[in-house]
């Protein structure tokens, strides 16, 4: 038996490898078949990793690096098993083609399965729950704030002095500075960190603003986002440990909390306490108007910044009023309304630029007003209502002065978006006289910029927005609760969590905005009430039935962000309302009540959850603005709704319903909404909205519209649709018309190239069916306007401009400022044949990313020559060996003179950056230059062009393996005493730079006189010391924090 089962194992040792090889020829049919279905698979898997790969590029995010090496494995795996499978096609034959070719089909076969093998290797290894890396960089706080305006009189400079006497005290880590409202505490802290950098007592300053109601997550976000740290803890404790932790590890951290009004645990924050702030030599100041608050907070060192001189005070109020006082008379009267701003910084600006262009009569009014309002008992803050009021009063207009009070309706310290102020302004009445929305909005703009020169309001942190000093907004208060006032019942963002109990009769506005509020009361009782703001209160579920059942006079009703589901039948009764809010409302779906608010001008439905816009709102005929961005569940809009709205100005729909005049799914006898109704609307002058496909565009239309902004998307991807929203955020420099488009702009209807194209500022192409050539576009579309051109996955072209086999004769994209070229991989080139002058001329911002294809030079002397003012060039992802070319161009040619910024990364086959002959001036504006994983780079620059370097203030070089000195000589060159000084370089950082030995080859000379940090990590070769380039500044050798805010995202 023993024999036969050996025996039997022998056997089936020979049969397993035949059976396997018959098994080949057995099931090639299955096995090809098997193999074609995997690769659809794999295909959609890739593409969509693809897609969220572009979109972490749009937001600026860095891909991981296992994300690219799975994608560039994917796209191997697959164009191999689709080779495979087109061999399989053809069907050879042996004998004639009377039978087919054995080996053929077992070798065929034999592959698929190993192929086969290897997708699902591939695809088992995606397991990716994020494909980037968003990495951070800690915020300079210098970049925070302008420094240009500040000047420190003597109250000042002696409160400075103490303050950095203290900071230089190593037995001192608490410091309080207490001063009156309005004195400019927050000013001079501000500049103190500025200095206290300048005058390396630490590495970093961070600050957070505390206030009245202090909101202790926001706090440590401010805090966190100066660090660079990303705190996605949900408990307080937990954020305050992991704050504390990067606070500890930091070292020489200056931590300035801002506006304290009561004692607070530092702890609960995440601020370390004494001797720990000791151990990482970081420190807290503080500024506070109470001394008291300074003591209980346990500061060592307590400062007082005193009122201005009456010289002192004299001095700025000059300034600010920017006249001259030659006159006796006037001399004399402007003096004495200085003194009666008691010293006051915040008073004496207010009232200087208020009465700067007034006469010597209105100069005497001004004295007799601020004297009348004088009372027996004045108080520090009696001394600054009486100057604000009197700003106020001085104010041009009462749209002015209504703007000016609505801002005090928003919580403490917050940006307060002027696009808010527009609609709720509007909805109360202001701006009427404009002859459109538009017209309004920029009035609105006008009037904020007018109210920041008269020091009412301060610039927000974010673009569109304006903040309110918070003395100033108690003032504001006041005069809006006063007599001349309305009447104002503010508590935004006191983390109420009832309603108030206080009788709210009286108001004609209340803002209770923010809030923890669960419970509406069952009715308003509020006559004179004209604004109620109740957005961003989470935990609001329901509008009680009768809440609206009293008279009033509501105008302008906000309840966003909140999780009601449904409203009253009480809101037909708001018969005056005229600005409506419901933003990510998304538990209502029936909005249908709407149709009963006939005066209802502006309506923002922003990320609603309606699936179907109700035929009713086409009853709301004086409507003015209609606004659905990001309602992405609407799938239906009836017909003959749209165009019911005669007075409609402004329709943005961007992310929401995009499937013009197609049936409604389910329904095949209803049809939605056509584009025609759009059209007929004679007084739209803004649209943003998508359009799923071109065929949804009309083929004739009876007139032409002529839009002033529109921002079109047409895209049969709802992904790309939504891309665009995103996109659009991140751009820089806003654009006002703009178009998105996945096809090319000749399956256009002409009447849209003539009202969008040839208008347009603003083109993105994303996967563009039948796009062949750019330059037929630009000529078929007119594009002579065209800024910003973004271009993405375009398959069907080779080379981006081809001016050979289509020449045109006169200068192409001549207007154009940015260029963004991404995941292009058939690409070859951006340009072949000659350029007429003029062509690219305006050309400032190039970005080429993730374009494997292109090879040799990037920018060959064709294009070199006609990029005359580019000022930032970023280059990412591609095959190319060279970044420019110079053979070409003439000797003595200027090029890129105006060229800033330079960033090149992830170029696995870059051997030069230039190539040729160095030009005259070439990169003598270069400031910043960063290179990364170029792994067949040896060198930088040769000498010749690292002399053109006269500006270069940051290097920042890493990853790049075969790099063994920073500059070389070029062919023929001879070092003979040769020096090069970069008189501007401060910031040089070396990492990861494994054959790195020196900075020049030869005996040249290379001097660093301005170098002031200097950053070598992980260079085992490189051996050379801080003195080595010649700075007459302190170097720092590898600061930790200068390293995180010098690191690139």
């Amino acid at each position: 038996m023993e024999i036969v089962s050996s025996v039997l194992q022998v056997g089936e040792l020979l049969w397993n490898p035949v059976k396997r090889n018959v098994g080949y020829l057995v099931h090639y049919k299955r096995h090809i078949q098997s193999l074609k279905i995997l690769v659809e698979k794999l295909e959609t898997t890739k593409k969509d990793y693809q897609r969220s790969v572009d979109a972490a590029l749009m937001n600026g995010d860095e891909v991981r690096s296992e994300v690219q090496k799975w994608l560039k494995d994917a796209e191997k795996a697959i164009i191999d098993a689709k080779r495979l499978n087109n061999e399989a096609g053809e069907n050879k034959t042996c004998l004639g083609g009377c039978c087919p070719n054995l080996k053929w089909r077992y070798t065929l076969s034999k592959r698929a399965v190993n192929e086969t093998e290897e997708l699902n290797k591939i695809k088992e290894e995606k397991r990716f729950e994020t494909v980037s890396l968003q990495v951070r960089r800690p915020v300079e706080f210098e970049s925070t704030m302008s420094t240009g305006d500040f000047e420190a009189f003597e109250a000042t400079r002696q409160a400075m002095d103490g303050v950095m006497k203290a900071l230089k005290d190593d037995n001192i880590t608490v410091i309080g500075v207490h001063g009156m409202g309005g004195i400019g505490k927050t000013t001079m802290v501000k500049h103190v960190g500025v200095q206290a950098c300048k005058d390396k007592l630490f590495d970093h300053v961070i600050m957070a603003v505390i206030s009245q109601n202090p909101n202790l997550v926001k706090i440590q976000q401010q805090l966190a986002e100066m660090v660079a740290l990303n705190l996605n803890e949900q408990t307080e404790i937990t954020r305050a440990a992991r704050l504390k932790e990067r606070i500890m590890r930091g070292k020489k951290i200056l931590i300035i909390l801002d506006d304290i009004w009561r004692t607070i645990d530092l702890s609960r924050i995440g601020i370390p306490d004494h001797c720990e702030l000791q151990n990482c030599n970081s420190k807290v100041l503080l500024t506070t108007r109470i001394w008291n608050v300074c003591h209980a907070m346990k500061s060592q060192e307590k400062i007082h910044l005193d009122i201005l001189s009456e010289e002192d005070s004299w001095a700025l109020f000059v300034k600010k009023a920017n006249r001259s006082f030659e006159s006796t008379n006037l001399c004399d009267i402007a003096r004495k309304v200085a003194r009666e701003c008691g010293g006051l910084p915040i008073a004496l600006i207010a009232v200087a630029r208020a009465l700067g262009d007034k006469d010597l009569e209105e100069w005497r009014e001004a004295a007799r007003r601020l004297e009348m309002s004088q009372t027996t008992n004045l108080d520090d803050e009696e001394d600054v209502f009486r100057c604000i009021k009197l700003s106020y009063d001085y104010l041009k207009g009462n749209d002015a002065k209504s703007f000016f009070l609505l801002c005090c309706l928003f919580p403490e310290d917050s940006d307060i978006q002027i696009e808010d102020l527009l609609k709720y302004g509007f909805g109360k009445g202001l701006f009427r006289d404009a002859n459109s929305m538009q017209d309004a909005r920029s009035t609105a703009h006008l009037v904020a910029k007018y109210l920041k020169a008269c020091s009412l309001v301060l610039d927000g942190e974010q673009d569109g927005c304006v903040r309110m000093h918070d003395v100033i907004r108690d003032m504001a208060m006041r005069i809006a609760s006063s007599g001349d006032g309305q009447g104002f019942f503010v508590k935004a963002g006191c983390h109420l969590k009832d309603w108030p109990t206080n009788s709210l009769e009286d108001y004609s506005a209340i803002s209770l905005m923010g809030n923890e509020i669960c419970n509406l009361p069952d009715e308003l009782v509020c006559p004179k009430l004209q604004i109620l703001l109740l957005q961003s209160n989470f935990e609001v579920q329901e509008i009680p039935e009768d809440f609206f059942k009293s008279p009033n006079a509501l105008r302008v009703f906000d309840i966003s962000s909140t999780e009601i589901s449904s409203l009253p039948s009480s809101f037909n009764l708001l018969t005056k309302l005229q600005t409506l809010h419901l933003d990510r409302c998304q538990s209502i779906t029936n909005v249908s009540i709407l149709g009963e608010l006939k005066k209802l001008e502006v309506l923002s439905l922003r990320e609603s959850g309606i699936e179907e816009l109700p035929e009713e709102i086409g009853h709301l005929t004086n409507l003015r603005m209609l606004d659905l961005t990001m309602s992405t569940y609407i799938a239906t809009i009836p017909s003959n709704v749209i165009s019911q709205l005669s007075k409609l100005e402004e329709l943005y729909m961007q992310q929401s319903f995009a499937d013009w005049g197609k049936k409604v799914e389910g329904e095949d006898d209803k049809t939605n909404a056509s584009f025609d109704e759009l059209i007929s609307l004679s007084s739209l002058n803004i649209l943003k909205v998508d359009i799923s496909d071109a065929e949804c565009l009309p083929k004739n239309v009876g007139f032409l519209r002529n839009w002033v902004n529109f921002d079109i998307c047409i895209s049969r991807d709802p992904v790309h649709r939504s891309m665009n929203v995103h996109l659009s955020k991140n751009i820089i420099t806003p654009y006002s018309r703009a178009l998105f488009l996945d096809t090319s702009i000749n399956t256009l209807p002409d009447w849209f190239n003539t009202t969008v194209t040839e208008r347009v500022e603003k083109i993105i192409y994303l996967e563009p069916r039948s796009l062949t050539d750019i330059l037929v576009e630009y000529d078929h579309g007119k594009l002579h306007g065209l800024k910003f051109l973004h271009l993405q996955e375009c398959r069907e072209i080779v080379t981006l401009i081809n001016t050979v086999t289509r020449v045109p004769n006169k200068p192409v994209l001549e207007s154009l400022e940015e260029l963004h070229v991404f995941c292009w991989d058939c690409l070859q080139q951006l340009c072949i044949g000659e350029l007429l002058p003029g062509s690219l001329g305006n050309l400032k911002f190039l970005e080429v990313e993730q374009c494997e294809g292109v090879a040799e030079a990037l920018v060959p002397s064709n294009l070199l020559q006609r990029l005359q003012n580019l000022e930032v060039l970023i280059v990412c992802a591609t095959g190319i060996d060279y970044i420019f070319k110079s053979q070409g161009l003439e000797q003595g040619e200027t090029v890129l003179t105006k060229l800033g910024e330079m960033k090149l990364e992830n170029l696995p086959e870059l051997t030069n950056i230039w190539n040729g002959p160095s030009q005259p001036d070439m990169f003598h504006n270069l400031k910043s230059l960063t290179i990364s994983k170029c792994k067949k780079l040896k060198t930088l620059f040769t000498f010749d062009v690292a002399q053109c370097l006269r500006q270069l203030e940051e290097l920042w070089v890493e990853e790049c393996h075969s790099l063994d000195k920073l500059f070389g000589l070029s062919e023929g060159f001879i070092v003979q005493d040769y020096e090069i000084i970069f008189r501007q370089l401060k910031n040089l950082a070396l990492q990861s730079l494994s054959s790195l030995t020196c900075v020049s080859a030869g005996s040249a000379r290379l001097l660093f006189p301005s170098l002031e940090y200097l950053h070598v990590l992980d260079c085992p070769r490189f051996l050379t010391s801080t003195s080595d380039f010649h700075s007459k500044m302190q170097v720092q050798l590898n600061n930790e924090q200068h390293f995180l805010f010098l690191r690139k995202s």
